[in-house]
C-alpha cells in the first residue's frame, strides 16, 4: 500500500477510535487497493482489539498480501501485536512482532 493512502487509512482509524467521527467509508485508492465497504474498516478493527483483549489500534492496512485486514494494535501492557483477518473478518493469525 503507498504512504498516502496508508496514511489515509491511519488517519481514518484515529479518528474512529477517537470519538470524533461516525462509521467511515473508503474507497479504492490509485494503485489497485480494493474498496472497503462503508463500516468494514470499523468491523475488522472491533474484531482485532476483542481478539487482543484491549488496546490501541496503531495502525491498519487492507489487500496485504498476508490478509484482507491487517490491524497493528498496542496492547495496554505496551506489547504490540498485528492481527490479520480474512474479507469476512475471521482471525487468520495473530503475529507478535520482535518476539
Amino acid at each position: 500500500m503507498r504512504v498516502g493512502a496508508r496514511v489515509a487509512v491511519v488517519a481514518a482509524a484515529t479518528v474512529l477510535f477517537s470519538g470524533i467521527g461516525g462509521p467511515i467509508g473508503m474507497t479504492a485508492g490509485s494503485g489497485g487497493s480494493p474498496a472497503v465497504a462503508k463500516g468494514d474498516l470499523s468491523r475488522a478493527t472491533r474484531t482485532a482489539l476483542s481478539e487482543t483483549g484491549g488496546g490501541r489500534v496503531t495502525g491498519t492496512e487492507v489487500g496485504d498480501a498476508a490478509s484482507y485486514y491487517e490491524i497493528e494494535v498496542t496492547r495496554p501492557d505496551g506489547s504490540q501485536v498485528v492481527v490479520l483477518l480474512d474479507g469476512s473478518f475471521a482471525v487468520v493469525e495473530i503475529v507478535h512482532p520482535g518476539g
